[in-house]
């Protein structure tokens, strides 16, 4: 953490979700505000908003408790598909009565969206998204009172079932979907991650989303810092750190789109207004002019290797 928390500003945000996907989880609300408080300490001038791992163990008693400590969301993971999440979920019918306490205490349901791949079922990485969105609708049928951010959406079937839904869904979209696709993945262990980046098309989505200014699409930057022996290895670990140079990927993104006038709402305005939170009074300043990724992060030590590594950005940011 004393690392990487100081990256978070460095790369321009000043607030952050932090996901309970740690070793151990965050299950509890005395965990997650013990870890608030260690993060805090590390860099008070960022806001940390907390959430819980979304387990069996969890209960509407807690998730009561949870509201009452300014706890903001549950992230739920599919049990044994990305980075810890082997307590995460096998079946969401068992949740409806955290369901139904999350959408009376206003706590919102975070949902990394894909379904266990299955040989039998032509179920696959590549669309084990796509498998989810109809579990998505069932949610928001069922608890239409309950917000739902689909995170880090990387299909266009998951851009336009957001569309469809009701206003109380979101979706977020990362700095580093908005440019890979599966063959920028492929041979590059650094861009592997869960959901993994798809086809030209679906990236296109994200950016038509990102480029169209709907405020159901925010900022979700999903960084994740493995260090470098945990990447490039027999079996590596999902995850795309883009914390320290977060900003600038963005904006040298939207700049080539043509839509820099989109990205304040994206990164600044959207994601807040959908979690009832009010906006920033200090705003992170951007200035033009070329910058260089390092190839590494803390080299003499954790050696995490961000993304974009060596290549040089359009943007930096000039104050945070």
């Amino acid at each position: 953490m004393r690392v990487i928390v100081p990256q978070v500003r460095r790369g321009g945000i000043k607030r952050a979700l932090i996901m309970p996907n740690t070793v151990p989880p965050i299950t509890t609300v005395e965990m997650a505000l013990d870890y608030q408080r260690q993060l805090t300490e590390i860099d008070p001038e960022v806001e940390y908003f907390m959430t819980l791992y979304l387990t069996a163990d969890l209960t509407p008693e807690m998730v009561e408790q949870a509201a009452a400590a300014n706890i903001i969301g549950v992230k739920s993971y599919p049990a044994g598909l990305t980075t810890n999440s082997e307590l995460g979920v096998k079946d969401y019918d068992i949740f409806d009565p955290v369901f139904a306490a999350m959408e009376t205490h206003g706590l919102v349901l975070e949902v990394h969206g894909e379904v266990p791949s299955n040989d039998e079922d032509n179920i696959c990485v590549m669309n084990a998204e796509r498998h989810f969105l109809p579990r998505l609708h069932h949610i928001h049928e069922k608890f239409p009172n309950l917000k739902i951010v689909l995170e880090h959406t990387t299909t266009f079937e998951a851009i336009e079932a957001v569309k469809q839904c009701g206003d109380n869904v979101g979706a977020t979209i990362t700095a580093h979907h908005l440019e890979l696709t599966i063959d920028k993945v492929v041979g590059q262990p650094h861009h592997f991650c869960k959901p993994i980046a798809k086809y030209p098309r679906d990236r296109q989505a994200l950016r038509d989303a990102v480029i169209s200014g709907n405020p159901k699409f925010f900022l979700g930057s999903d960084s994740a810092p493995h260090p470098r022996d945990k990447k490039e290895c027999s079996h590596a670990c999902a995850g795309v750190f883009t914390s320290g140079y977060l900003m600038p990927y963005l904006a040298d993104t939207f700049d080539r789109l043509g839509c820099l006038d989109k990205l304040e709402g994206f990164a600044t305005i959207y994601g807040a207004a959908f979690y009832n939170k009010p906006r920033q009074t200090v705003m992170c300043k951007l200035v033009k002019g070329p910058i260089k990724v390092p190839e590494m992060i803390d080299p003499d030590a954790m050696k995490v290797v961000p993304f974009r590594a060596g290549e040089t950005l359009q943007w930096s940011v000039a104050e945070c």
